[in-house]
This record gives C-alpha cells, structure tokens and sequence, in this order.
C-alpha cells in the first residue's frame, strides 16, 4: 500500500528548491531564521529513511572510534518510522547493534507493573528485530524493584555515565512541543525524574498503544539528559507537528516549547517532512529568504501575506508597499504593483462561486467547477457522521437545491465520540418503549442500565452492543442534519470501516479491506464529484485513517475512464481551515443560509453540548470552532477587497499526480 498520497496536496504548490536547495550558499540563505539544522524531505518515509541513514553513520563511527555507541531510544509515534527503517539497514548488513548500547528515554508509570510500557513498544518495533545484546538493553521497566522513584532515576543516570554517556539520542518532537515526556513547562537542565502527563500526551499514547487505560504519570530522561548527549537526532511528521516545529526552530527558547532548547546543541538536527516544516519561513515564506521561483499559487500568497502586513485590500497596495516588504521582484516581473493587484484580485474572485456543482449553461473558464455534465453525481466522504454536515454543509445543501444527485458516505459511526450520558438517555427511552410494546426490557437495555446506573466496570470498553447502540444515536442525528439539508435517506452510505469497527477503540490499522470499501462505492456510483475530508490533525486520528482510506482508493481508481470526468475536492472545518491564499473554491452563504447549516448541526444532539475530544486550547466544541472558521474566512475576503459574505466554506482541488494541470 502506498503511503503519504495526502502529499499530492502540498507538493506542486511547493517548490523543491526551498527544501532540496542545490548548494550550501542556496541553504545558508534559506536557513537564515532557522536556528536548529534541518532537513525537510517530500514526505515522512523519506524523511524516516533519512534520519535512519543519519544514525547508521552515528552508529558505525562510534564503534570505529570507542568499540560502542550509547544511544537513547524515544517511543513517539514519529520515531517509530525510523526504527522500522533502522531494521531495514539491519537486514540488508548496512548497520550492526552488536556493540550498540541502549536507553529508554521514557517509561509509563513508575516504571514495571503497568499494563502499558514503552519499553514493550520499543521491543517490538525496534530491539527484538536487531542483533542487539539483551545484557546491553538498559529500561526503567528491569528497575522496578527500587520503591523511591528518585533513586530509580539517579540509578538510571548513573548507569548511563558509567556506560561513557549517550552518544546519540533518537527521538521525536510531539506536537506540543515536548521531547520524551518532558512537558511544556520543563527546564533546560531538569534531570531524570517522574512527570505528570497532561492531556495532550495522555492521548497520544492512547492512540499510539491503542488503549484508554494510560497512566497519569510517566519517568523521563530530563532536557538536561537529552542536551548531554553527543549527537541528537529529531524528527517530526505531519501537519500537527508544524506549529511546535516553527516554534522549536525559529522561536525563542522557552520552558513551554521544551524542543527549543535544541538550539543551544551544536550537534542537534531535525529532519522534518514538508506538512511538518510547512509554517518555516523558507516553505511559507520563501520570499524573505531568497529570490523566488514565481508562480501563481506563491504569487497569491505572497499578496495575501503583504494585504495583511499592510492592513491594505488587495488594490490599494502600491509599488512602495512591495519594495518595502521585499516583494520588488513582483513589481519587476509585472512591471507595477497595479498589473499584480488586479491579476490576484481577479484570482481571489474567481474563486468564489454560488455553483458548487458547476453552473449549467454558462461560461466555466474562470469557474472553480465545470459546467457539464449537469446534474452532476455527488459523492462527499464523512469520516464520524457529523462531519460532513459541520464542515461543508452549506455547500451540500447548495448542491442539492441545485438538482445535483448528492450522496453521503459515512465512513465510521462514531461510537466513541457518544458519551455514556446520552447513550443513557437513549437507553431509558428504549427501555420504557419496550415495556410498554414488549412487555419487557430486551437483556442488553437490563445489562446496559445496571451498569451506568450502577457505575460498574468503570473504565472498561464498551461491549459490542453498546458501541453499536452509541453509534446508531450518532447515525439517526446524521440522517435528521441529512434531511435537513435535502439528502434522501437512499442516498446516505454507513460504510462500517473496518479499521474502526474491529478495533475495541477505533484506531485500528488502514488496511486494503479499508480501502476495497472505499473503492467499491465510488466504482458503484462513479460520481462526477468526490468530497474528501482533509482534517487530519483531529485527536483520535480517525479523520487521518479514514482519508488514507479514500485517498488510497482513488490512487487505484484513477486511471479508470469514468475518473477522468470527476474531480476531487478536500474540506476543513472541525480542525482546521484552508489559508485563503490555499483556496481553489468558495462557497459563499447568506445569513439565511448559515443559519440552515447551523439548524442543521444541531441535529446532533450528542455533540452540541459536550464531546470526548474537545481542544484543550480553549473551551469550545469542534462545530462551533468550524461556524466562526467559516465567518473568519469570510471577513478575510472582505479585508481583502472583495465582497461581503456571512460566511464561506472553503476547498481546495486534490491532484492524483503532484504535477497534475487542471
């Protein structure tokens, strides 16, 4: 199975020059903000492969040099990528860990009688794999026996010093900016100790090891410890990591991004994937660091990035406005900062439309869509059943008062985001009901009862039945925000993903039994539309998984003759937004409108007032982050010059190839 086929979304706006410059006078200047070396590959498994290389070389001249090399291994999900690369190496007698010495950078709990360990993670993906000596594997989880968790970590220093120090530390920088588990909030020399794991962490390991029963606490290897080492090597992946990444290499040091303190190690690198490095100036910004290979795309985000320096819309900016915030070769190219404003006004208009499906009988030059076929066939993917509804709702409603013929793939019921509450409040209803139609309650309403009303096997998994109880609330609330919106009943897909299904908390392993689901539905309408999910930095990783998905059916589909007649659209909402400099197409709504779509979310009425995974950075729920998103989008565009909307949803094309032309 293929993998990073999301990339096609990012590459061929990306030039590559800004992350594989041709020499080391192109990179000094492109690095000149950055204050940690990095390497930023196309993807993360060329990334893995990179930093794989990188310790392999690590490896072998510390052996040459000292007969050993001491090396300290993190359990990140990032990292894991390159243990599989490491293994690999190994197999192919590219790199040895007979005289390799090892470390567990972190252990859940106080080490040992968890029913988690990292150290099992590290097993698996890593040590068990290797001609590594077991004598030469050092953990927390073996020192179990020391009762005084101080002692236990003053031991483990001790052990590390008498093995001569760590000569390379292996690891990854999570998205809150933390290394190991030292949480923001860590000193620079804080040494190894016992912390307590905040929210964000506690999930990453929950999905990581596929289990909710994580421990509150975990032992680490302080900042201090990692710094110590000879050699460091970070990495990071995806989209989620791009904030804690900007900050780490090019913000201030500071205890609430431990990552940063990287800065200080002569001998630190980081090697990053594009969606990871995607906020660095040099791929965000690259006009600042170097002269430009122009294009449309950085064109119009260079304007909108200059619009919003200036506090200017786009036809007020004047060619002093461009030369003082570096932008003069636009004005040489265009030969005045009047023939660039127009061509991006004009690029940003042509973006909005009212015809999410194509406008019949009407010139599409300059249209997002195509005017034929008409009606077209519409396909949108939900990956949890409210997505679709809170995220573009209003262009599905659009598109069917529109005569499109729109179906609703719902890719997962999304049991896990009902809370026992509602599944509660259901449960008495269907309890009463069956008393009074029945005669009796049926044996999983009596089981279900006793234990919420009793608060038995608090913690444990929900049974088969309740999950399927969970996900139908979920279902039935989709099918009213559906209906709603004008979507026949016919027309809505419960795809039951088995990643999702057979795994007891929804984090199951994309396989091609996930992808053969997906494939089959589209073979079966051949849509002339597709609409996929694109928030990939939700906290359950269900949005990543069920994209995959989609993303990897379409890979095998596209060089079928009906594929040739569809085009595929992303969306945002519960997440995240496009940047509308990203924005191919808008769909603007009337207040009238927005107030429809708004109907039509509250429909769900288990996820209006609470949900398991709301942000820890504020106090608001998913939907209600996506309706300000699309009345910010909106007032965006106005600040840019251009009409007045209530709200915009917005998309951007995806590319089977990422140099595919319109």
């Amino acid at each position: 199975m293929k993998t990073d086929l999301k990339t096609n979304i990012k590459l061929y706006q990306v030039s590559s020059r800004y992350y594989r410059p041709e020499n080391e006078i192109e990179l000094a200047s492109l690095t000149r903000y950055e204050k940690v070396p990095t390497t930023v590959m196309g993807n993360a498994d060329e990334g893995a492969r990179e930093a794989a290389r990188e310790a392999a070389q690590v490896i072998a001249r510390c052996v040459e040099t000292r007969g050993r090399c001491v090396i300290g291994f993190g359990a990140g999900r990032h990292v894991v990528k390159v243990y599989d690369e490491l293994v690999k190496l190994y197999f192919a007698d590219k790199v040895s860990f007979a005289n390799v010495v090892a470390f567990d950078l972190s252990e859940l709990g106080l080490g040992g009688d968890e029913e988690l360990s990292l150290h099992d993670y590290l097993n698996e993906h890593l040590y068990a794999k290797v001609d590594i000596e077991h004598n030469n594997i050092h953990t927390f989880k073996y020192l179990s026996h020391i009762e005084d968790v101080h002692g236990l970590c003053k031991a483990y220093e001790r052990e590390i010093i008498d093995a001569g120090g760590l000569d390379l530390v292996l690891c990854d920088i999570n998205n809150d900016g933390s290394i190991a588990y030292n949480e923001p909030g860590s000193a620079r020399n804080s040494a190894c100790r016992l912390m307590l794991l905040g929210s964000d962490s506690r999930s990453r390991v929950a999905e990581d090891l596929q289990s909710d029963l994580v421990p509150k606490t975990a032992v680490t290897l302080g900042i201090g410890n990692i710094l110590s080492a000879a050699s460091i090597i970070c990495v990071a992946w995806e989209e989620d990591s791009a904030q804690a990444l900007y900050d780490t290499i090019e913000g201030n040091m500071t205890d609430l991004v431990p990552a940063s303190f990287l800065q200080v190690h002569s001998e630190a690198m980081i090697i990053a994937d594009l969606d990871a490095a995607s906020r660095l100036t040099r791929i965000s910004y690259p006009w600042k660091v170097t002269s430009c290979e122009w294009n449309d795309y950085l064109i119009r985000r260079a304007i909108v990035w200059l619009s919003a320096q200036t506090g200017k819309p786009v036809l007020q900016l004047t060619n002093k406005d461009y030369n003082d915030n570096g932008l003069s070769e636009l004005v040489a190219l265009f030969d005045s900062a009047y023939n660039v404003n127009i061509k991006i006004f004009n690029d940003l208009q042509h973006t909005i439309t009212g015809w999410p499906g194509g406008k019949p009988d009407a010139d599409d030059t300059y249209r997002p869509e195509r005017a034929t076929p008409y009606p077209k066939r519409v396909l949108v993917f939900s990956p949890h059943p409210d997505d679709a509804v809170v995220s573009m709702g209003g262009t599905v409603r659009r598109l069917v008062q529109q005569g499109h013929d729109v179906s609703i793939a719902f890719q997962t019921d999304a049991d896990v985001a009902v809370s026992d509450e509602d599944l509660l409040r259901s449960v008495l209803l269907a309890d009463r009901l069956t008393r009074r139609f029945e005669g009796g309650g049926f044996k999983f309403i009596e089981q279900t009862l006793a234990q919420l009303l009793g608060n038995t096997n608090a913690g444990a998994p929900d049974s088969d039945d309740m999950r399927f109880f969970k996900g139908s609330i979920m279902l039935s609330e989709a099918m009213m925000a559906c209906r709603q919106m004008g979507v026949p009943k016919k027309n809505l897909y419960d795809l039951r993903m088995p990643f999702y299904v057979n795994d007891p908390h929804g984090q199951g392993k994309v396989s091609d039994a996930d992808v053969a689901v997906i494939q089959d539905l589209i073979q079966r309408l051949q849509p002339h539309q597709i609409f996929v999910d694109n928030d990939l930095v939700d906290p359950h990783g269900t949005h990543v998984r069920a994209t995959t998905a989609v993303l990897h059916a379409l890979d095998n589909l596209k060089d079928e003759p009906f594929m040739r007649d569809c085009r595929v659209w992303l969306y945002r909402g519960q997440w995240g937004q496009w940047d509308v400099d990203q924005v191919e197409m808008a769909v603007p709504m009337s207040p009238e409108e927005f107030g429809d779509k708004r109907a039509a979310i509250l429909q769900f009425h288990s996820q209006i007032h609470d949900a398991p995974f709301r942000s820890n950075a504020d106090a608001q729920l998913p939907w209600q982050r996506s309706i300000e998103r699309n009345r910010d989008l909106a007032e965006r565009y106005q600040q840019l010059g251009l009409a007045t909307y209530e709200a915009i949803e917005a998309f951007v094309q995806y590319r089977f190839r990422p140099d595919e032309a319109d």
